[in-house]
């Protein structure tokens, strides 16, 4: 089931590979919303709060996670796109002794802390308890959440987007009917839906494992291949923690934005923790041509086939203005009717609060697609410097808005926050990513023309 990238129609293999990785997130995405769905309309309107307000500072840990695993996978890639199977499955083995190692420290510390985290955020006294047994939990699984995204990483390293994606399908599923079991048969509270989420993630965890080990011949791993390296290890993590600095310095600004919501009080979190729902769900494709990009360019990069990486971010930055029309459908078409999924009778307050976020963020979804884009290809082509500085600039402008603007103009400096960050971090990781081309169309010049 292994795809090699570098060889076929760039169309072909971006769309065809995109698509499991696209359902994959969305079913994620889907039980994500299912446990605000069941939690906002079995639990009310301070239980959705209390999960919601936990949303910035879960992305904060399990985006570390999720970025150690990409970078993993990128080097990988570029081991099957050179060809070299030794290399590979000596990645893989030292992949998962870092991912364990990881697992357990992030662990150690968030567990010990939440609480502490959710008071930085100014979350509001009558939702603070829940909220704190809820995150508790999610960061007691993150050896489940590491274990899954560095399994499926791996698994998109070489091409294979389809398995991660049957078993999200499974544990999407799962959760829900966890999440019913929980919070309607047990009366367990918003902190059953963290059960099931964890619950989920170890069984889809689990499987992926057991499927790659058994029925993935490049992926069996052998006795020798699990001898320690500092070089190996050092080349994962030079790849991994610019990564995961990235989702975590995203996290920081979103936290940032979290806690200025949380100052309007439990019914205008609970309006934004809606929205943010609809928001996530009309940019899945972005984090997907992200993903698929980075594969790309990691496997061709690899193989030395420059001309097949210009082609096929040529052809991304199209695709790019398709997925944020989709966008647009989704955020200021249909964004009120999804919302009320959310809560019983929502109030016409809580509604213009959530329609007025998204009704600002489809404007700018053009540079946020831009970021998932560039960032992600120029991770995948080892240009890790301009995607961290992008984090870091991406933060500044949060940081600004939030300062300079939340007191003089209220929750309209909330609407704008993010399409400015948007703005500012796309425009050098477009630059940088111009500039690394025309260097390397002047190294080889040969392949500085391919056809469509």
């Amino acid at each position: 089931m292994a795809k090699d990238m570098t060889q076929g129609n760039p169309w072909k293999i971006i769309i065809f590979f995109s698509i499991p990785v696209l359902l994959g997130n969305l079913f994620q995405q889907f039980y994500n919303m299912a446990d605000a769905v069941i939690v906002g309309q079995f639990l009310g309107e301070d239980a959705l709060a209390a999960v919601g307000s936990t949303g910035s500072i879960m992305f904060l840990v399990l985006g570390f996670a999720m970025g150690i695993a990409q970078g993993f996978g990128v080097l990988i890639s570029h081991a099957f796109g050179a060809k070299d199977d030794d290399r590979l499955k000596h990645y893989v083995a030292v992949s998962l002794i870092l991912g364990l190692v990881v697992s357990l420290a992030i662990t150690a510390f968030t567990i010990t802390e939440s609480r502490n985290l959710l008071l930085f955020m100014k979350t509001p006294e009558n939702i603070l308890d829940m909220a704190n047994h809820y995150i508790t939990i999610i960061y007691a699984g993150i050896l489940a959440t590491m274990a899954f995204n560095i399994t499926a990483s791996i698994l998109r390293g070489v091409g294979d987007s389809k398995t991660p994606l049957y078993f999200l399908v499974l544990a999407s599923i799962l959760n829900i009917l966890l999440d019913l079991f929980f919070i309607v048969v047990l009366h367990s509270g918003p902190e059953g839906a963290a059960y099931a989420t964890v619950i989920a993630q170890g069984l889809s965890a689990l499987l992926c494992f057991i499927y790659m080990f058994t029925k993935f011949d490049l992926l069996k791993l052998r006795k020798k291949d699990f001898y320690w390296d500092w070089k190996s290890a050092w080349d994962l993590l030079s790849i991994g923690i610019p990564m995961s600095i990235n989702y975590s310095v995203t996290a920081v600004g979103v936290m940032l934005l979290q806690g200025a919501v949380n100052v309007f009080g439990s019914s205008v979190v609970a309006s934004f923790t809606a929205a943010s729902k609809v928001e996530a769900l009309a940019t899945q494709t972005m984090p997907t041509l992200g993903t698929t990009m980075s594969t790309y360019c990691g496997q061709n990069l690899g193989a030395g086939k420059y001309d097949r990486i210009f082609d096929g971010m040529r052809k991304a930055f199209l695709i790019v203005i398709a997925i944020s029309l989709f966008g647009v459908i989704i955020t200021a078409g249909l964004g009120k009717y999804i919302v009320c999924l959310f809560l019983k009778n929502p109030s016409p307050t809580v509604l213009s609060y959530a329609t007025a976020y998204l009704n600002t963020i489809s404007w700018f979804l053009i540079p946020l697609a831009m970021i998932f884009l560039y960032r992600s290809a120029l991770q995948g082509l080892d240009q890790t410097l301009v995607p961290v500085m992008s984090g870091i600039l991406e933060l500044i402008c949060r940081f600004l808005i939030v300062a300079l603007c939340l007191e003089p103009f209220g929750y309209a400096a909330v609407c704008y926050t993010s399409p400015a960050a948007w703005v500012g971090a796309g425009i050098p990781l477009l630059i940088t990513y111009l500039l690394w081309k025309r260097k390397m169309e002047r190294k080889f010049p040969l392949q500085s023309k391919t056809p469509s």
